[in-house]
C-alpha cells in the first residue's frame, strides 16, 4: 500500500474507518500491541470473521493499521501517523487557542 501524502482523500479514509464503532474497538485492540488477524477477530466475539476482515480493509486503506506476514501468521499493528495527521489539522489549533483563552481568563 502506497504512503499517505496527507490529502484530503486520504483524510476522508481516515474519518470513515473511524466512524465505525467496531472499527474503533479494533484499533483499542490493537494499542496495547501486535495482534494476529486470529487474534484480532476474537477480541471482537460480536463480529463474524468475514465481517471482521471488512472491517480489517476499510482500517488498512487508510493506513491506521499495518499487516506483516510472519511464516503463516499475518501480525497486525496500530499506525498512529493518520490520526495524528487529523489531530494536527483539525484538533491541534483548536487546543492552542482553547488554552490561550484560558490563560487570558486566568490573567
Amino acid at each position: 500500500m502506497s504512503s499517505s501524502d496527507g490529502t484530503p482523500a486520504d483524510d476522508d479514509l481516515v474519518f470513515k474507518a473511524l466512524a465505525a464503532p467496531a472499527r474503533r474497538r479494533m484499533l483499542d485492540a490493537l494499542r496495547p500491541g501486535e495482534l494476529t488477524t486470529g487474534e484480532l477477530c476474537a477480541a471482537l466475539p460480536e463480529l463474524d470473521r468475514t465481517t471482521a476482515l471488512q472491517h480489517l480493509r476499510v482500517l488498512e486503506r487508510a493506513e491506521l493499521v499495518i499487516g506483516r506476514r510472519v511464516g503463516r501468521e499475518r501480525r497486525l499493528s496500530l499506525a498512529p501517523m493518520p490520526i495524528k495527521r487529523i489531530f494536527d489539522r483539525w484538533i491541534g489549533d483548536y487546543a492552542r487557542a482553547a488554552v490561550d483563552l484560558l490563560d487570558d481568563l486566568h490573567r
